[in-house]
């Protein structure tokens, strides 16, 4: 048995209904406001183009002093950056040099035979390591003042100029 599919109704659609005739949308007119044409006096044109240059030339100026702060920046990053890369190596240097001092140190201790014998390579060490110190921490003293003056140098002669730029 075979089953047919349902019918489908027909709907009819309707018109829609036309626009009632002479129907528009309203036409309004916005008041038009005269205004008064009248002269701006010569003193104020003057005036205003003096504020508007005046502005533009100290915008330049403020432009080029940001400039060179940002160049004088750049140098004093690169310039600390490489101190204290150099200070660092400095660091290393003297940490390698205490180690093998400390080794070499602990070798000779081994092989004493007596107590006056590591009394006296104790004193001995203590005297080389106080003096090797005391040249270490002189030497990096002096290598963190040049990379502390190499370092604000460029940012006081930056000041400096700007100072004379103003004045």
């Amino acid at each position: 048995m075979s089953e047919a599919a349902p019918a489908t109704p027909k709907v009819k659609m309707k018109p829609a209904p036309a626009m009632a005739p002479g129907f528009e949308v309203p036409n309004f007119e916005f008041p038009k406001f005269e205004m008064p044409k009248f002269e701006i006096p010569p003193a104020f044109r003057e005036l205003a183009e003096k504020s508007a240059s005046q502005a533009k030339e100290n915008y330049e100026k403020m432009k080029t002093a940001a400039e060179e702060a940002t160049d004088v920046l750049e140098d004093t990053y690169t310039t600390a950056s490489k101190g204290a890369s150099e200070y660092g190596l400095k660091m290393i240097e003297v940490a390698r040099t205490n180690t093998d001092a400390a080794f070499d140190f602990a070798t000779e201790f081994m092989g004493v035979k007596s107590l006056s014998e590591a009394i006296e390579l104790s004193t001995a060490h203590a005297r080389k390591q106080f003096e090797a110190f005391t040249a270490q921490s002189k030497e990096l003293a002096a290598l963190a003042q040049k990379v502390a003056t190499d370092t604000a140098e460029p940012m006081k002669d930056s000041v400096n100029k700007a100072f004379k730029k103003v004045a």
